[in-house]
């Protein structure tokens, strides 16, 4: 931890999502990004101590200024750290043979049923050792931080077995332990239906129901608990018996829903009560206005429509209904191979309707919540952690409108300088 304070000063614009604590954003509330020109940061002990104008925070802080590392932010943009609330994080192999398999006109759905998809990479996962998987993931969580982003989910699912989805598991906490990102773990069993229970899926439903969700819980290796409810996977029956059995055993529901037809799973996420629905290209408005009335959060993933060439998700829909909408990288080897959460942006904006203002909103504070961290991060607020980026842009409009730029300058993680002139430390 730092032991000296840290001085963020002068920043052109300095985004606050004052409030945010208090929990997502929604409808009009999404545009309210609280902006401080000349604005100021300073951390202690890992938390930030006080926001403000510069000149305030020189005068509360001059006779203390010699104890400080300063970092000047003049003519730059400042956020929260950004917040990615679905990803796949922790995985081995590659799939870049389905992506020619798509332009060639393959669905996904086509290449899942002939052995591909989840299922490719559920055997290299098997295959690979957890230090092979801890190296390949920690590389993949570096680029995270080079683009912005301090805190990220990391799903399981790609071992399908009890073994395997705790060897996945525990590499994520290994992650979490040594890396500066800070990881939260969602155990995801029910990806998929492994091959070996394709002719009898329900007994694989109380594997994972009877046997996975208890162990993982009895260890404390996961806080979430998701499911792919899509039609030739599990059904919102299965689904449902799923999310239900992560709750008794104090896992919180998200679920993976109406990605590739309309199927119930909107609905479902707000009759179990879900954190989030993620995906949801294909949710009906009903689904969408059941969220909205359950406080359900949307996470979508437009970088996924995008790869798959695929109709976008509805995401003016969802906030003029009232949905909390948050976006994601739902960073994985075969839908969306990316780590750039500031692309997918870009696409919330040109591809979703979504304005500037709603997708930064979507990638902290609204992340944030998506993974019940509304608390502690996703607004720059006296209390939480010092988790910033800085941004080479002057103000948050040149974010959006240089499209896929990475213009991370400085990364602070926790109080700690990680990231300095784009480069790790």
């Amino acid at each position: 931890m730092q032991n000296r304070p840290l001085f963020v000063r002068n920043a052109a614009q300095l985004v606050t999502f004052s409030g945010g604590s208090k929990g997502p954003l929604t409808g009009r509330r999404m545009k309210e990004l609280s902006i401080i020109e000349n604005g100021s940061v300073w951390m202690e002990q890992g938390k930030i101590a006080a926001v403000g104008p510069d000149d305030e925070l020189m005068a509360a802080y001059r006779e203390r200024m010699g104890e400080a590392e300063v970092v000047d932010a003049s003519g730059k943009l400042v956020t929260p750290g950004l917040v990615d609330p679905h990803t796949h994080l922790v995985f081995a192999g590659s799939r870049e043979q389905e992506f020619a398999m798509r332009l060639q006109g393959k669905t996904y759905m086509e290449i899942y049923n002939a052995g591909g998809g989840i299922r490719a990479t559920v055997r290299a996962t098997r295959q690979a050792d957890a230090d092979a998987l801890f190296e390949a993931s920690r590389g993949r969580l570096d680029q995270f931080l080079l683009h912005g982003v301090t805190t990220v989910e990391a799903k399981s699912g790609y071992g399908l077995t009890l073994e395997d989805e705790l060897k996945q598991l525990e590499v994520a906490r290994r992650l979490h332990q040594s890396h500066p990102v800070d990881v939260v773990s969602t155990f995801m069993g029910a990806h998929a239906v492994p091959l070996e229970y394709k002719d009898d899926p329900d007994r694989f439903v109380d594997e994972v129901v009877s046997v996975m969700i208890p162990e993982v819980a009895r260890r404390e290796l996961a806080e979430f608990n998701d499911v792919f409810c899509e039609q030739g996977v599990f059904t919102p029956e299965q689904a449902r018996k799923i999310l239900l059995a992560g709750k008794e055993h104090g896992l919180w529901p998200k679920i993976h829903a109406d990605e590739i037809e309309p199927y119930g799973g909107a609905e479902l996420a707000a009759e179990v009560g879900a954190v989030s629905a993620d995906h949801l290209l294909k949710a009906s408005e009903e689904g969408m206005r059941r969220m909205a009335a359950a406080g359900v959060i949307g996470v979508l993933l437009p970088g996924t429509a995008f790869f798959l060439m695929a109709e976008f998700a509805k995401a003016r829909k969802m906030i003029d209904l009232g949905v909390p909408v948050a976006l994601s990288t739902d960073c994985n080897p075969g839908s969306s191979p990316t780590v750039s959460l500031p692309f997918i942006m870009n696409l919330g904006c040109l591809k979703m309707g979504m304005t500037p203002e709603e997708v930064l909103a979507a990638t902290t504070v609204n992340a944030a919540h998506a993974i019940r961290r509304g608390h502690e991060i996703g607004s720059l607020e006296k209390g939480k952690k010092a988790d910033l980026v800085i941004f080479r842009v002057a103000n948050y409009m040149q974010l959006q409108y240089g499209y896929a730029v990475n213009h991370v300058d400085t990364v602070i993680k926790n109080g700690n300088v990680v990231v300095k002139g784009g480069r790790l430390l």
